[in-house]
């Protein structure tokens, strides 16, 4: 299907030469952004495997820490188990920060320390409980540290990727669009402008030709 003309151009010197500009500044924003895209997809890649081997690391993590805790029921009992659970301090606010990837806004998490009052600072009596319950504990610390850097990689490809997306349609709008829409009317006013010219031609000949019978 043909491109449609620009809306609103009037078939002039002028608007040709408007047109001319238009089309250099599109084709310069087109190249950009191509560029922009090819350097944001090497970008989400870099980050792509170190997402996919965080996300197997947390699936094992997690199967190990609960592997352990189900150890440390049999051990204690599953009520013993929840009531020191309860007694432990709950997560917590994370502080979260920002960096620029690309030009994209993608969130950073700082490295956690160990929270005071869990294995490390020992919420809980050690008298009447199993060592194993703070194996399964310090499992569980070391694995809010894995999700959150999982966390923090999938919002960068996640963001990257959205960016990608929305600088990919612009391309195509330029490339498919507004491009071809410019070039379409150039065309149809290069082709009236000739036409015109063709025409003026023929009049002042037509002209000519009078005024010579007339003269004659």
């Amino acid at each position: 299907m043909s491109p449609s003309l620009a809306p609103g151009i009037r078939p002039t010197r002028i608007e040709l030469l408007k047109l001319k500009r238009q089309e250099v500044l599109a084709q310069k924003g087109h190249d950009l952004l191509e560029e922009k895209l090819d350097a944001m997809t090497i970008a989400y890649l870099s980050y792509r495997q170190p997402y996919l081997r965080q996300k197997e690391l947390v699936n094992k993590s997690l199967e190990n820490a609960l592997r352990t805790l189900g150890r440390a029921e049999m051990f204690m009992g599953l009520t013993s188990v929840e009531m020191i659970a309860h007694s432990i301090p709950g997560i917590p606010d994370i502080p979260m920060d920002t960096a620029k990837v690309m030009g994209v806004s993608v969130p950073r998490i700082p490295l956690q320390e160990k929270r005071p009052g869990t294995s490390s600072g020992l919420g809980y009596s050690i008298l009447g409980t199993s060592a194993v319950l703070d194996e399964a504990l310090e499992k569980f610390e070391n694995l809010l540290g894995e999700l959150l850097r999982l966390a923090e990689l999938e919002g960068t490809i996640t963001r990257i990727n959205r960016e990608m997306k929305r600088t990919r349609r612009r391309v195509n709008a330029l490339e498919k669009i507004y491009i071809p829409q410019i070039q379409a009317t150039h065309r149809y006013i290069e082709m009236h402008l000739e036409e015109r010219e063709r025409e003026d031609q023929f009049r002042r000949k037509r002209t000519k030709q009078l005024l010579k019978g007339e003269q004659g």
